[in-house]
């Protein structure tokens, strides 16, 4: 893994690979190198200079650090890597080192190499997702008939299923999932437009030179979008939405894992999960992991935006601004990603602590049924009343809530005992719950 340690919560060892610097190097020197090949088919320049140039063009020639740091006082790191590729070409061929960067523009190098980068990162998203997906259809089956305390505003509320409550997770991250793709389909595009974005130094042949350098990379090829970052900016947004889901189902699993809870743990392994200083703890660390990503992205989405505000045909410091925001993004998203498939994967669900739990409120999750089965000889607002009083009543007392009914003369004038009896009975106030699992199970397996 080439992540700082400063970074190592904010990625994944490969997403780590794709945008190291190795990797970035590379990706520029390749634009650098198939654009003298592609120009060289075309006859624009000597082919004896492209093979020159490409040939040159291998990162191990090249002073990392070196670069960086001209970087730093150009404001580009194209400026820097075609002066070293220039030098270089030069000491090997005088003459082919006239045709280095031929026609293109700093940005023209930046961009087409993030795009390359972004489409070796797609797949590496779209994988883990796929893996989050199965697992979460398989955990929604598994439990499809685990009755559990549904929770709202952070208090017990009338039964759901663990089941819905998986198949729930599922969907925005199938949505999320398709968003994503679409969005890279239309973000990996070649930037080739020269210094004003109509290739003049290339005369009538600048489309044709294009055209040839994103069959030569496989990327879609367009006019310039020097200062039109609307395709980035919605590939990020995408990535925004989807962790946010991610940390959706984060944030309700590691409520679940509270020991006074106690209902769902994630694996624990490999040292995942314990404490520098407690060693009986099972922490939600991959939750942890994805609710930091999920913190992180909004500002980081905010500030693509902003960006995207840039002058005429070039920009000045708006698309400077991007790659750190990119890769974080993208790096952001991928560990939730995985974080969340790998806990899915793994996640464990104790339905004996979940009855327990269920059993521990007394039945005053189900003072809705009981009203409204009062309410359909009273009034609701009648039975409400009653309920509530009841409700009070029971856990003043510790009574349950059926057993306080049976002592009040307007219910039981109302209500039989078997119907009381059968009042507190979880797996019979579940009302649609399966039929919307279905429904939901059914969305997520649709393409969209």
């Amino acid at each position: 893994m080439s992540a700082r340690l400063i970074d190592s919560l904010a990625t994944t060892p490969a997403l780590a690979d794709v945008f190291s610097d190795d990797a970035v190097l590379r990706a520029m020197l390749e634009f650098e190198s198939k654009l003298a090949l592609a120009q060289a088919r075309l006859k624009i320049i000597p082919r004896t200079a492209a093979r020159t140039i490409a040939a040159c063009a291998m990162p191990s020639k090249f002073d990392i650090p070196a670069l960086a740091a001209a970087t730093f006082r150009a404001g580009t790191p194209a400026i820097p890597l075609v002066k070293a590729l220039t030098s270089l070409v030069r000491k090997a061929d005088a003459e082919a080192a006239r045709f280095v960067h031929w026609g293109a523009t700093s940005q023209d190098v930046a961009d087409t190499a993030m795009s390359l980068l972004l489409k070796n990162a797609e797949p590496i998203l779209v994988a883990d997702l796929v893996r989050l997906e199965k697992a979460l259809v398989s955990l929604s089956n598994r439990h499809k008939d685990t009755v559990m305390l549904g929770r709202t505003l952070l208090q017990a509320a009338p039964p759901i299923t663990f089941g819905l409550k998986a198949a729930g997770w599922l969907v925005p991250i199938h949505h999320g999932k398709h968003r994503l793709e679409s969005a890279f389909r239309d973000a990996v595009v070649l930037q080739f437009g020269g210094a004003s974005g109509t290739l003049a130094s290339l005369g009538k042949a600048g489309a044709a030179v294009a055209k040839e350098l994103g069959r030569e990379f496989g990327l879609k090829t367009s006019a310039a979008w020097h200062t039109r970052r609307d395709n980035l900016a919605t590939l990020i947004c995408a990535c925004g939405v989807l962790t946010a889901s991610l940390g959706k189902m984060a944030r309700d699993i590691s409520l679940l894992m509270q020991n006074e809870v106690g209902e769902a743990a994630e694996p624990g392994n490999d040292g995942r999960g314990g404490s520098s200083t407690m060693p009986n703890k099972r922490n939600p660390t991959a939750c942890a992991l994805t609710l930091a990503a999920a913190h992180r992205l909004p500002g980081l989405v905010a500030s693509f935006l902003s960006a995207m505000v840039q002058e005429h045909e070039r920009g000045v410091g708006g698309w400077h601004a991007e790659w750190p925001i990119i890769t974080s993004v993208v790096q952001s998203t991928g560990v939730a990603i995985a974080s969340m498939a790998e806990v899915a994967e793994g996640l464990s669900v104790d339905t004996k602590k979940i009855r327990a739990n269920i059993k521990s409120t007394n039945g005053l999750i189900f003072a809705e049924r009981a009203t409204m089965m009062l309410g359909a000889k009273l009034g609701r607002d009648v039975a409400y009343e009653i309920l509530e009083a009841a409700a009070r009543e029971s856990v003043s007392s510790g009574k349950n809530l059926a057993t306080v009914l049976s002592g009040i003369p307007e219910v039981t004038a109302h209500l039989s005992r078997a119907e009381l009896k059968q009042l507190e009975i979880p797996n019979q106030y579940l009302g649609s719950a399966e039929a919307f699992r279905k429904v939901l199970l059914a969305e997520s397996a649709t393409k969209n």
